[in-house]
């Protein structure tokens, strides 16, 4: 469970394993610090440091204050799941082109947590996105 690792064995039908110890609890995320990234128990306020190779691509996904579950195996935190839906803000992108708003033509574009997706044509720096953490694809645009 901590490494991720996959283990290939067989097991006889009379065999059991025993159930693995895990938990999951809501928690805050608060900031990156240095190659950690920091999470809060609301309730508690015990602070919990994730690495960089921990989250994978789930750190792409995290803002300031964002409510996530944390997984925690032996009492020791393993990996967080984000929400399924997340707004960011667009950093870098090729400025958009009035009329190309039904085609599915896309372009590449940097968001404020420095995950890079493909987008419509008409999205321009600025403007928030609605992104689905499941697969990093853009959803929609959101009025802020």
């Amino acid at each position: 469970m901590i490494t991720g690792a996959v283990i290939d064995r067989t097991f006889k039908s009379n065999e059991r394993l025993e159930p693995a110890d895990l938990e999951t609890k809501q928690m805050q995320y608060l900031y990156p610090e240095g190659e950690a990234f920091v999470f809060m128990d609301t309730s508690t306020y015990e602070q919990v440091h994730l690495q960089v190779d921990q989250l994978g691509e789930n750190r792409f996904y995290l803002t300031d204050s964002m409510m996530v579950e944390v997984l925690f195996y032996d009492g020791r935190a393993i990996g967080v799941t984000p929400p399924i839906f997340v707004e960011l803000k667009v950093v870098q992108t090729e400025p958009g082109f009035k009329g190309d708003t039904s085609s599915n033509a896309t372009k590449p574009a940097k968001l404020e947590s420095g995950l890079e997706t493909n987008v419509p044509l008409f999205v321009n720096e600025g403007e928030y996105l609605k992104i689905d953490t499941r697969t990093g694809a853009y959803v929609e645009r959101v009025k802020k």
